[in-house]
């Protein structure tokens, strides 16, 4: 149940490996480089090294820290309140499979 401890970093680089960074997404650092350490944190529970370290990773034993707690004990979102003087109306059903979905459109595109 440990951690899985990864660092966000900053490396100053020069602009053609910067380019190749922003094309590929990855680069070569050069040997003997310094990195400077930004934060060091848990890749799976998200936490910091400092609130964590000792303990077992939290999202192995459960993650609900990453949804914001317990969905039923947690407060139900609000929703906005409408203009005054409107009505809500729903709508129709959108047939999205078959041939009916085909021929409306939503499967192929436009």
């Amino acid at each position: 149940m440990s951690h899985s401890w990864v660092v966000a970093a900053e490396i100053q680089v020069e602009p053609r490996i910067a380019s190749i960074a922003d094309f590929r997404g990855s680069f070569k650092a050069v040997a003997g480089q310094r990195i400077e350490a930004l934060e060091v944190y848990c890749r799976d529970c998200r936490r910091p090294y400092d609130e964590v370290k000792g303990e077992d990773c939290a999202e192995k034993i459960d993650n609900r820290h990453l949804i914001g707690g317990d969905q039923s004990v947690r407060k139900k979102r609000k929703l906005p309140p409408s203009p005054t003087g409107t009505t809500i109306v729903p709508g129709g059903t959108i047939q999205r499979r078959g041939i009916n979905a085909y021929m409306a459109g939503v499967c192929r595109p436009r």
